[in-house]
């Protein structure tokens, strides 16, 4: 018997029973042992009920130790990368990593600038992707035989863009007459530089036909799912021109892939065979240079170049391991992503988009976006969205990604037009040219911005972050209700006294 004890109920107890039982009682024995009856009855019988309470309380801990603890919610089953149904043409042919006439225009563009042995600019992102595509086509050109001291690098400064005008200048001072921009993304803007030359742009950033810069051509993967990295797209351009293309650059498309699409890609059709490659470096070792590398570009100080240096000495990814740079930079970043991840997010009004805000000098709120991306988990969620209010004077850098628990919707979450849709809502309706030409760029999946404070504020507004939905569900309002107590000594005793 369980029983519900409550002690202000006693006296209100010994009244029910002098009132109910006082006439045979006063009958039989003398008044002054009345009350010595009565507390002698109320403790034998909270003697009792308390017996019973602790013998119920053991069996129900016995019993929820015993029990099968809880199944967890499964993980959404999120469809394999290479699967992704990929587009074919006109012959029913696969139009993988780009389109063919593209491929074989870059191909053509590198030959020709070998041939005319000419200053030869390379610009990549300051990425895995970006940098192992730059060291890539650097390698081919040499192995094709272009003397290295014609080849350069240009790396961006820390927040920039090749489209800045002071990073067209600093480019146009190397008096290059060719340059190929890897991994930058594209819009549509004036020439590479003003200078005459010759311009070849690499990428898989998404971009429509008339989004790269003035006089340049191109080569995109942006509109060929699944949509390579830039990495593997120099890969493939390259490996047809040189037969020691392969063995020398292989390790770097790999890394590159795993910087932009994870260490979990399996290596399947459309995706080239790189069995013999995994056999000649392991996992380990590749996944852990692509960390190291990555890490520079990360840091404070924004030390790309040390990440460029290391990438180009290197003749395989055991040679990052030891690089004592890499390995502080590492340490650096680490150590700035515990300090921030814990960052408690807070939702959009319809519960659709989770924000976290950040302040740091470095660029870790990627890091943070993609760590969320895996962990937050809800049936409305659709962008978690990172914002950095410390990584540059001014402005907010924030980064977007999909959940896990929002990868395989149908229709698929585009993140890009997610934004460009909130900003369409703004009661003022130049935000969003006021947001910028950084706005909304990148991919589909992995998004963000580069954008004013003000603007940015002004953005958040539209989502009202932290807003309630008005009301309260019902299982919510019973389960926050206090609860009552139903089974007490007064009401016991009534019951004994009424049987």
């Amino acid at each position: 018997m369980k029983v519900n004890i409550s002690y202000a109920s006693s006296s209100g107890a010994l009244r029910v029973i002098a009132s109910r039982r006082g006439s045979y009682i006063s009958k039989q024995i003398p008044c002054r042992f009345l009350i010595h009856h009565l507390l002698r009855t109320r403790q034998s019988t909270e003697s009792r009920a308390l017996t019973a309470y602790q013998i119920e309380m053991k069996r129900s801990g016995s019993s929820i130790s015993k029990a099968t603890p809880r199944a967890k919610k499964p993980r959404p089953e999120v469809p394999e990368y290479h699967l992704t149904p990929s587009v074919r043409d006109e012959s029913g042919e696969v139009i993988w990593p780009a389109p063919r006439l593209q491929i074989e225009r870059a191909r053509n563009f590198i030959l020709e600038c070998v041939s005319a042995k000419k200053k030869t600019l390379i610009v990549p992102d300051k990425d895995a992707d970006g940098l192992t595509s730059g060291a890539i086509l650097q390698k081919t050109l040499v192995l094709l035989g272009l003397e290295p001291e014609l080849i350069s690098a240009h790396l961006l400064q820390k927040g920039s863009n090749i489209h800045e005008e002071n990073e067209r200048v600093a480019m146009a001072a190397r008096r290059p007459e060719y340059i190929f921009v890897l991994d930058q993304g594209s819009r549509k803007s004036p020439p590479v530089i003003d200078a005459p030359h010759k311009a070849m742009i690499i990428d898989h950033h998404w971009a429509v036909d008339d989004d790269f810069p003035e006089g340049s051509d191109h080569v995109t993967a942006c509109h060929s799912p699944p949509v390579a990295t830039s990495s593997l797209l120099t890969y493939h351009i390259c490996n047809e021109l040189h037969e020691d293309v392969r063995s020398s650059c292989d390790w770097l498309c790999v890394m590159g892939t795993h910087g932009d699409l994870g260490n979990t890609l399996k290596w399947e059709p459309p995706f080239p065979d790189m069995k013999a490659t995994f056999k000649t470096y392991t996992k380990k070792a590749l996944n852990d240079a692509v960390s190291l590398i990555n890490a520079p570009r990360r840091t404070a100080t924004y030390d790309v170049p040390a990440a460029w240096a290391a990438l180009t000495a290197a003749g395989s990814p055991a040679e990052l391991l030891k690089n004592q740079s890499l390995l502080a930079a590492r340490a650096e970043v680490n150590t700035e992503v515990e300090r921030c991840t814990h960052t408690a997010p807070k939702f959009s009004g319809d519960a659709k988009i989770a924000v976290f805000r950040i302040s740091s000098a470095a660029q870790i709120h990627p890091v943070i976006a993609t760590r969320w991306a895996g962990h937050l988990q809800s049936p409305k969620l659709e962008v978690i969205l990172v914002a950095n209010e410390g990584y540059l004077p001014g402005v907010v850098n924030f980064s977007c990604r999909i959940p896990r628990s929002a990868r395989a919707r149908i229709p698929p979450v585009n993140i890009i037009e997610v934004l460009k849709g909130i900003a369409a809502k703004a009661p003022n309706p130049t935000l969003r040219e006021r947001l910028g030409e950084s706005f909304a760029r990148g991919h589909k999946e992995a998004s963000g911005g580069i954008v004013p404070k003000a603007e940015f504020e002004e953005f958040m507004d539209i989502l009202e972050i932290g807003k309630k939905p008005e009301g309260e569900s019902p299982k919510k309002a019973k389960k926050n209700a206090a609860p009552q107590q139903s089974n007490t000594l007064m009401n016991y005793f009534g019951k004994k006294a009424a049987a």
